[in-house]
C-alpha cells in the first residue's frame, strides 16, 4: 500500500497528458512512455498518466499515504489549473494495497478455463498428485490455461532445443516437453528433488521423459555451465524470483534468433505495481521487468495472464 486511481472525464485527454508531462517536468523526472501515456515520479511516488476515450486515468503510487496524498494533489491541482476550456473533477480512489489486485476474477478464471483447450487425464492427475502432495504449496504450479498456453507457444515457435528454470512436480515440464519434435530436448532445472520425484512417473506415462534432462542442483549454475553459445529456442523461467535478473542474463545470450523467453508471475501478486512493497524479490522483479522493456536484444511484451506473463523474443 498505497496505490489511488482516478478516472477523469474529458474529451482532451493526450493534450492533458502532455501539459502535465511538460510541467511537471520542471518539478520531476517527467517522460513520455507511449502514445498518449506518460510518468511522473517525485521523490516519494509517481504518477502514471493513460490517455484514453473520453477521459484520462490517473494512477498514483507511493510507499506512504502522506506521499501520496502530496502526489495526488499536485497532479490534480496542475490538472485543473490546465483546463481552461472546461470543468474537470479529480476524484481519486481509496488508497489500496498492490497485494489486493485481483488480477483474475472468479469468473473470468471460470470463463477462461472453460474455453481453454482441457487438460489431458495425465496433466489432470499430476494436478491432483500435487494437490495432495504437497498442500498449500501447489500454487506453485502453473494453471491448466497457463500450461496450454506454454504447449502452445512452444509449438508456434518450432521450437526443438528447451530450458526451464523451476521444475517443482512438472507440469509445465510435461507441457513444454511433449510440445516438442520427437527428437526434442529440455533441459530441465531444480534445486530439489524433493517435488520433482513426483515428476518422473508422469513424464514416463506421457511418454517425454526421454526428451526431459533433469539437473538438480542451482541453476544458475547449470546456466554457466551451458556453453556460450546461441543453441536454445525456448526458455520458461518459474523459480526463486530473487534469481530472475540472473537467470535472463543466462539465457538471453543463449537463445537463438527468435527463440522465445517466458517468464512467469512478473506481477508478484500485484505487489510489483506497489512501491510500500521493497523486500528483495519485489526489487529482483521490478529489476528484470525494467530490463527486459529496455534490452534491445528483444522484442517484449508483458500480458496479464496468472500472476503476469512476459514473452520477450530474441531478435
Amino acid at each position: 500500500m498505497p496505490l489511488s486511481t482516478a478516472h477523469v472525464a474529458t474529451d482532451r485527454p493526450a493534450r492533458y497528458v502532455k501539459q502535465l508531462i511538460s510541467h511537471l517536468g520542471h518539478k520531476a523526472t517527467a517522460e513520455v512512455t507511449g502514445a498518449g501515456r506518460g510518468t511522473v515520479t517525485f521523490r516519494d511516488g509517481a504518477c502514471s498518466l493513460v490517455s484514453r476515450r473520453g477521459e484520462l486515468v490517473l494512477i498514483a503510487a507511493a510507499a506512504e499515504l502522506d506521499a501520496l496524498a502530496g502526489v495526488q494533489d499536485v497532479v490534480a491541482r496542475h490538472l485543473v489549473r490546465f483546463a481552461t476550456e472546461e470543468e474537470l473533477h479529480v476524484e481519486w480512489s481509496a488508497p489500496a494495497g498492490g497485494d489486493t489486485l485481483e488480477i483474475v476474477t472468479p469468473a473470468v478464471d471460470d470463463y477462461l478455463l472453460t474455453h481453454c483447450t482441457p487438460a489431458d487425464q495425465v496433466l489432470t492427475e499430476l494436478a491432483v498428485a500435487t494437490r495432495e502432495a504437497t498442500g498449500r504449496s501447489a500454487g506453485m504450479q502453473v494453471s491448466a490455461d497457463e500450461g496450454a498456453l506454454l504447449e502452445m507457444l512452444v509449438r508456434l515457435a518450432g521450437a526443438r532445443r528447451a530450458i526451464e528454470v523451476g521444475v517443482f512436480t512438472g507440469y509445465s515440464a510435461l507441457c513444454i516437453a511433449r510440445a516438442l519434435p520427437a527428437d526434442g530436448y529440455l533441459l530441465a532445472c531444480d534445486v530439489s528433488t524433493e517435488w520433482t520425484d513426483l515428476a518422473r512417473p508422469f513424464w514416463e506415462r506421457a511418454g517425454v521423459q526421454e526428451r526431459i534432462d533433469l539437473r538438480i542442483g542451482p541453476a544458475i549454475d547449470t546456466l554457466r555451465a551451458l556453453p556460450e553459445e546461441p543453441a536454445f529456442d525456448f526458455a520458461f523461467v518459474d523459480a526463486d524470483k530473487v534469481g530472475y535478473p540472473a537467470y535472463y542474463e543466462e539465457i538471453v545470450p543463449r537463445l537463438v534468433p527468435g527463440g522465445l523467453l517466458v517468464l512467469d508471475n512478473v506481477f508478484l501478486g500485484g505487489t510489483v505495481l506497489d512501491p510500500a512493497f521493497q523486500e528483495q524479490d519485489q526489487q529482483a522483479m521490478r529489476l528484470v521487468n525494467d530490463a527486459l522493456a529496455r534490452d534491445d536484444r528483444l522484442d517484449c511484451v508483458m500480458l496479464p495472464v496468472r500472476d503476469g506473463v512476459t514473452l520477450a523474443r530474441k531478435r
